[in-house]
C-alpha cells in the first residue's frame, strides 16, 4: 500500500536512507525493487502516479512466464489474463491474406503462450508483490533532481509530494525506470533520438470487436497498411487494444480531432476495419509522437538505467515488458553484487550493460524491416529451411537471453532476406528511399 503522510519540518525536507532508489513504479522499476527486497537490501520505489493507471503494451511474450514465477505473481498474472497462443500477421499486398505464427513451434517446446493484460492490473500486481517482499513503495511521489557529485558514493534524491511537501533520499544507487520519462536521459542529456526508425502511435479500446473462435481468441492480430500497421490486442474483460503505429509524416498531417483522424485512419485497413464493424470506442484516442530513441550509456557512478528509460524502438514484437523485466533481473543482479562485492562492481556492471543492449539490438534488425516488402514477403510464406521459422518464432517468443541456439539459423534468415531483396533489387531500392523518407524527423507540435 502507499506510505502514510509522515510529519515534516517546515525548514527543511525529511531525508531518508536506503541502498537503492528506484524511480519508477512501472514493470522495470517493480521487478528490479521487489528482487533487491527480497536479497535484503533497503528500497525505496517513487512512482508519480497511482496504481492502477492506464498504459498501453498489454502483449506479454512467453518468455515473461518464467519472470513471473521468479516474481512469485504468477498466478495473479494467469487470473487477469487471456491466453495468447500465436501472433497474426494479416498483409493488404497479399490480398489480406493471414499468415498465424504459434509460439508452441518455435525451437523451445516449452513455452508455447503468454497473455494479454490490462496494464493498469498487471503494472498494479507487480508493485504490490513489490512492496509485500519489502520495498518501500510510495506513489504521488514526483522525482524532481538526482544529484551525484556532492556526496561520494552516493546520490541525493530530491522528490515532491502531491500536496507540495518534499522529501530527500540519499542512496547508494538509483534506477531510472521513469519509462518514456527517461529522466536520468534527459538530466544528463545523453537521451538521442534513433536515425534508424521514427514512428508515432495512436490507439483506444473498443468494446464488441470480433475475435477468433477457440484457442486463437487472444492471439495478437498484426495489420500492414500504407502508413504504418495496426495492432489488435483481445483482453480478459471483452474490450480489444486497437493501436496504429505510423510515420511520424502521417500522424502530422492531422487537421481534424484526434478520434476522427483515428477513425478515419482505420477505415483505410478493410482487413481491421471488418473486426470493428460491430465495435464502439470504449475509451478516449490517445496519440503519442516520435517513438524510438536510445540514451548513450546503461550505467555510470552510482546509477543504473533501465526498460524504456534506457531504450525503446517500437512495439511491433511486444518486446517492451519482457526487456523492462529482464533489464531489472539484470540490474537486480549487478547492483546485489556491488553492494554486497565491491570489488567485483565493474565485471558485473560491464555484464549488465551487456545485457540490456543485447535486447534491443537483437529485436532492432527486424524491427527496422518489417515494413519492407521483401520481409512481408517471408511472412506471408514462412518456410523452416535450416530452422529459420523455429529461430524467427523464438524471438517473436522473447527466448533471446537463454541457451536456446538460434543463432546461426537467425543469422541464415538474415542471409535469406537480403538474397531476396537483392533478387528484387528495384523493389527493394525503391523500399529503401521511401523508408529513409517515412522515418524522417518532422517539426515538434503534433498531438
Amino acid at each position: 500500500m502507499p506510505e502514510q503522510s509522515l510529519p515534516e519540518s517546515s525548514v527543511s525536507p525529511v531525508t531518508s536512507e536506503c541502498d537503492v532508489l528506484v524511480i519508477g513504479g512501472g514493470p522495470a522499476g517493480a521487478t528490479i525493487g521487489a528482487l533487491l527486497a527480497q536479497q535484503g537490501h533497503k528500497v525505496a520505489i517513487l512512482e508519480k502516479g497511482h496504481h492502477p493507471r492506464f498504459h498501453i503494451g498489454e502483449s506479454l511474450l512467453p518468455a515473461n512466464l518464467a519472470l513471473f514465477e521468479k516474481l512469485g505473481v504468477a498466478g495473479a498474472v494467469k487470473a487477469i489474463g487471456i491466453e495468447k497462443w500465436g501472433a497474426e500477421f494479416v498483409s493488404p499486398w497479399h490480398a489480406n491474406k493471414s499468415e498465424t505464427f504459434q509460439f508452441a513451434d518455435a525451437w523451445d517446446k516449452s513455452m508455447p503462450f503468454s497473455y494479454q493484460v490490462r496494464r493498469s492490473e498487471f503494472d498494479e500486481i507487480l508493485i504490490r508483490n513489490a512492496a509485500r517482499l519489502g520495498a518501500q513503495v510510495i506513489e504521488g511521489c514526483k522525482v524532481r533532481e538526482v544529484a551525484f557529485a556532492s556526496d561520494p558514493g552516493r546520490a541525493t534524491v530530491h522528490a515532491q509530494l502531491e500536496d507540495g511537501r518534499t522529501r530527500q533520499w540519499r542512496a547508494r544507487f538509483v534506477v531510472d525506470a521513469s519509462g518514456r520519462d527517461t529522466f536520468l536521459g534527459k538530466q544528463f542529456d545523453i537521451k538521442r533520438r534513433n536515425p534508424k526508425h521514427n514512428s508515432s502511435a495512436l490507439y483506444a479500446h473498443f468494446t464488441g470487436a470480433t475475435r477468433h473462435p477457440g484457442r486463437d481468441e487472444g492471439n495478437i492480430t498484426i495489420f500492414w497498411f500504407d502508413h504504418g500497421w495496426f495492432w489488435l490486442i483481445p483482453l480478459a474483460d471483452g474490450a480489444t487494444s486497437i493501436g496504429a503505429v505510423v510515420w511520424p509524416y502521417y500522424l502530422k498531417s492531422r487537421t481534424q480531432p484526434v478520434r476522427d483522424f483515428f477513425l478515419d485512419t482505420i477505415a483505410m485497413c478493410p482487413a481491421l476495419a471488418e473486426r470493428l464493424a460491430h465495435a464502439t470506442l470504449s475509451t478516449q484516442v490517445e496519440a503519442t509522437g516520435n517513438f524510438s530513441y536510445a540514451c548513450d550509456r546503461t550505467h555510470g557512478a552510482n546509477y543504473l538505467l533501465i526498460g524504456d528509460a534506457f531504450a525503446f524502438i517500437d512495439p511491433v514484437f511486444s518486446s517492451g515488458v519482457m526487456l523492462a523485466m529482464q533489464g531489472g533481473f539484470a540490474g537486480a543482479e549487478a547492483l546485489n553484487t556491488c553492494l554486497r562485492d565491491p570489488s567485483r562492481a565493474a565485471s558485473a556492471l560491464a555484464r549488465f550493460d551487456r545485457q540490456v543492449r543485447m535486447g534491443p539490438r537483437e529485436f532492432s534488425w527486424f524491427i527496422y524491416r518489417v515494413t519492407n516488402p521483401t520481409m512481408r514477403d517471408m511472412f506471408m510464406g514462412p518456410r523452416n529451411v535450416l530452422r529459420v521459422k523455429e529461430a524467427l518464432l523464438s524471438m517473436l517468443a522473447g527466448d533471446i537471453f537463454g541457451k536456446t541456439p538460434i543463432w546461426p539459423s537467425l543469422l541464415a534468415l538474415k542471409a535469406i532476406f537480403y538474397i531476396g531483396s537483392a533478387l528484387n533489387w528495384r523493389r527493394s531500392l525503391n523500399a529503401m528511399r521511401l523508408r529513409k523518407a517515412n522515418i524522417r524527423e518532422v517539426e515538434a507540435g503534433t498531438s
